[in-house]
């Protein structure tokens, strides 16, 4: 069985959150690259530990999630290429959507990104984000993390 992320990405007007982050859930997460093209990934999300796998693709890519332990996780951290990324995520319900939240650490610090997930590309071209999404950068790879993982 294939599975395959449709997503849409956005930059956040953090001026303009009509809500305090602070009244939501979040995950840290740490996330590095060992290879960009596929994408492989080693993520640390709170205590959970996965290794990804992303095909090409803009709005819509193969993505397979692998559990790890944490010493695989250690074991595999040093053979990642370029900085580690480093993001709070927060969940953040809207309407039947969850739209994730990122607020960037280290090299990032200021750069906030939302993700929201859809079934189907159908709900994904007609989404309608709220007024604090602002600009789609769905389809401009420099907000891709691996590609900011290289930068």
């Amino acid at each position: 069985m294939e599975n395959v992320e449709i997503e849409r990405k956005f930059l956040v007007d953090m001026e303009n959150l009509p809500f305090k982050l602070d009244d939501y859930p979040f995950q840290i997460i740490e996330q590095a690259y060992l290879n960009t093209n596929p994408v492989v990934r080693i993520r640390r999300s709170n205590d959970d530990y996965y290794l990804t796998y992303k095909g090409s693709g803009m709005m819509k890519r193969t993505e397979y999630n692998l559990p790890l332990n944490k010493e695989s996780y250690d074991h595999l951290l040093p053979k990642t290429d370029g900085r580690i990324i480093s993001k709070k995520r927060y969940l953040i319900s809207y309407n039947s959507y969850t739209i994730e939240l990122d607020v960037f650490f280290g090299d990032y610090e200021g750069l906030y990104l939302a993700e929201v997930e859809f079934e189907n590309e159908e709900d994904a071209s007609g989404f309608m984000p709220p007024s604090w999404l602002m600009e789609d950068v769905t389809m401009d790879k420099k907000y891709h993390n691996s590609n900011m993982a290289l930068r």
